[in-house]
């Protein structure tokens, strides 16, 4: 080494305190909610296409391919299309001409990034896992945006491979079809979270004073899948059951008080029980006069709640001898509800904002 080497290389600056590097952009991170699916219109068409991608989700029906297409191709989507496009018309957004499911999400969507305002390089978008918009056409969006990292958070409190196990496969089929993926999250269930409980409890605390009723049960009414699928390992029953626990205990309320059942059965096999639509058709019958029914495994009133629970379950309480029959809506886009997604999606952001 000559002399004049080492002079140039003692004249350059070597800690870090003399150069300190330039701090590195932040990345920017996308949070992606996403709810079940809505079909784009009512009408025969549009019915069918929703039902189609949905029951043949493999996650959904486990039958055998072979035997379940026939029957799905040839009889179910001959016939359902129009007696669903009837019941999702009775509840249709008219002013924005689409589902109640897909208005509570884009409110769900918007009000989140105002919550998430003090930070700047977060995004939030949605998606449904069938139908408009899908999950790749929004992770393509996100993308295109700059985001490196994203939180992909399926809006179910309870985990089901039928709902939040398939949301992750469409999330992670998106991925697999990119040069460069970016780093990901899904947030867990969150059944027994306290913000959650608290926030159930609330509502339904506020709905009954601002209605003045006094139900002598209330009816927790989750969705249903079939036994089988409980058998095979699927946590689903056991946490709606942990849920209504839960809300018990912050309620103050028994086991005679609050119970447990099950809504939306499909096809012969037997599904979780006790029924709802059996249910309060007993209740009336037995003398009982007044109930109240809730959702908690919904986040966002859809088909399921305000037209199977809030319609078709009050006229058969009614009919069969009951008298006073109050739904309690889902936390939707609320500030009760808010509260419960922000709190966990920002949890799951931590360690990247």
């Amino acid at each position: 080494m000559t002399q004049g080497t080492v002079s140039a290389i003692s004249a350059s600056p070597v800690s870090g305190a003399e150069a300190p590097l330039a701090e590195s952009p932040k990345r920017k991170t996308a949070v992606l909610l996403v709810n079940l699916g809505t079909p784009d219109g009512t009408d025969y068409w549009p019915m069918r296409r929703y039902l189609s991608e949905f029951l043949s989700d493999r996650r959904v029906i486990e039958w055998p391919v072979a035997i379940w297409q026939p029957i799905l191709q040839g009889i179910v989507l001959s016939t359902r299309p129009k007696k669903s496009g009837a019941a999702y018309e009775s509840v249709w957004n008219k002013e924005r001409n689409e589902s109640p499911l897909r208005t509570f999400t884009r409110e769900q969507g918007e009000k989140l990034a105002e919550l998430l305002a003090d930070e700047p390089n977060v995004i939030v978008d949605w998606a449904m896992r069938y139908g408009n918009p899908s999950i790749e056409e929004v992770t393509s969006r996100l993308l295109a945006q700059g985001c490196e990292q994203i939180v992909m958070f399926p809006l179910y409190p309870q985990y089901s491979a039928t709902t939040t196990a398939t949301v992750n496969d469409k999330f992670f089929e998106a991925l697999m079809k990119l040069r460069y993926q970016p780093a990901s999250r899904t947030v867990p269930d969150y059944h027994n979270e306290p913000v959650y409980i608290d926030a159930l409890a609330t509502s339904i605390e506020r709905h009954l004073a601002a209605t003045g009723s006094n139900p002598e049960i209330v009816i927790a009414s989750y969705h249903g899948i079939p036994q089988s699928y409980a058998k095979k390992g699927d946590p689903y029953p056991k946490q709606c059951l942990e849920t209504t626990r839960l809300l018990r205990e912050r309620l103050g309320w028994d086991e005679k008080k609050l119970i447990t059942c099950f809504q939306s059965r499909f096809g012969p096999e037997e599904w979780l029980q006790p029924y709802t639509d059996k249910t309060v058709e007993k209740l009336g019958k037995e003398g009982v006069k007044s109930i109240a029914v809730f959702n908690p495994g919904f986040v966002a009133d859809c088909l399921e709640t305000l037209e199977e629970i809030a319609v078709e379950a009050g006229h058969i309480f009614k009919e069969a001898g009951g008298e006073h029959f109050t739904h309690i809506p889902c936390l939707n886009a609320s500030d009760l509800g808010m509260k419960v997604i922000e709190t966990m999606v920002r949890r799951e952001l931590q360690g990247w904002i």
